[in-house]
């Protein structure tokens, strides 16, 4: 197989389908129609889960299962489905194990709508000393994190919280590759492209719409939201309205979650995939979007999707901090992609959030 990714990439929808015909990914119960995207594959819930006392990592050497042993609290179903608390810390088995082959690696990422949720999520591997990252051959099984932040959630064995992308080579463009493609395929309306750090710049947006509306701030003390469940929540019962000030400014507040959005629109041309860097020291004490997977074909016009800009998830840390209208709060970086996809994000899959401004996850009206 090793063959087949010699030249590196991204790997598309058709070669993820290929590792399943492969036995690179293996599933004990049938993969959902749509769980590959055009350059990633959703990841399932398990039929069952732990509490544990903290986050941990496996460490060289070590299985998920040994440190479970250690630090898990008690163990729960998720057949009918289970509510999980927020502030707590759970690890869920998942249904896809991995076989990978000796030249392919994978990095995952929480799904836009688990972004959106505030629910923390990273992937855990045998031997891991890092998260959200296999080694090219890993072979085992795949646990999933999860912390809610703002919101209690209802889950169940098939939820997708988690996507995983897979690689072979170098396919990350330098500045200068990025620039070039900036210059004939244009990836962002800013003016003047802020390209440095290895990305391109998006700045937020405090102006905000014909009425004032800048973003969201989550509710606290809400009720349960179903994470399969599109369109069944009033966005009134989990979201307070954040208006434009007269400064064009606004002030984060520590352990408070909002939905903002960038000030520029996004491209990601069909023969890329881009990822938004979750945090960067050098602008600013707070984290801006979890969920850091953008599809090729994302604010492509032949798409349906000009005018796509990115949604932020932004919370501050231990300090209150002040973002000013245009600010930079955090860069694209773009990747080759190993050949085109089949399907493209958007009009080609119905997505979600092609064409958005400033959009809340699907679950609320």
């Amino acid at each position: 197989m090793s063959d087949t990714y010699a030249q590196g990439g991204i790997l598309p929808d058709q070669e993820i389908a290929g590792l399943f015909a492969a036995g690179a990914i293996a599933v004990p119960i049938e993969r959902d129609g749509d769980q590959i995207q055009p350059a990633s594959l959703d990841l399932r819930l398990g039929p069952k889960a732990y509490r544990v006392r903290a986050s941990f990592l496996p460490g060289q050497g070590q299985s998920v299962v040994d440190k479970l042993d250690r630090f898990s609290l008690h163990e729960f179903s998720l057949a009918d489905g289970a509510v999980l608390e927020t502030g707590c810390v759970y690890v869920v088995p998942l249904l896809e194990s991995f076989r990978l082959p000796a030249d392919i690696r994978a990095t995952a990422n929480p799904k836009s709508s688990t972004g959106r949720l505030d629910i923390f999520t990273r992937v855990l591997a045998d031997g891991a000393q890092e998260f959200d990252k296999l080694p090219a051959g890993y072979d085992g099984p795949l646990y999933l994190e999860i912390s809610p932040r703002t919101f209690p959630i209802l889950v169940r064995q098939g939820s997708r919280l988690s996507q995983i992308r897979f690689r072979g080579g170098e396919p990350l463009l330098n500045e200068a590759e990025l620039a070039a493609l900036h210059g004939e395929q244009v990836l962002t309306t800013a003016a003047e492209a802020n390209i440095s750090g290895g990305g391109i710049a998006l700045s937020i947006d405090l102006v905000g719409n014909q009425d004032g509306l800048v973003g969201y701030r989550g509710k606290r003390h809400t009720g349960v939201v179903d994470v399969d469940r599109r369109g069944a929540y009033a966005l009134t019962d989990f979201w307070e309205p954040v208006l434009r000030s007269k400064a064009g400014e606004l002030v984060l507040d520590p352990d408070e979650f909002y939905i903002l959005v960038s000030k520029e629109a996004v491209h990601v041309p069909p023969a890329f995939a881009a990822e938004m860097t979750p945090f960067d020291p050098l602008v600013g004490e707070f984290r801006v979007h979890y969920a850091g997977f953008f599809d090729p074909g994302f604010g492509h016009s032949a798409a349906g999707g000009s005018g796509s800009r990115a949604v932020l998830e932004v919370r501050s840390h231990d300090v209150p901090f002040i973002l000013e209208d245009g600010q930079i709060v955090g860069r694209l970086v773009y990747e080759r992609m190993q050949a085109l996809p089949e399907k493209l994000y958007g009009s080609d899959l119905k997505s979600n959030y092609q064409a958005q401004g400033l959009k809340l996850s699907k679950h609320f009206v």
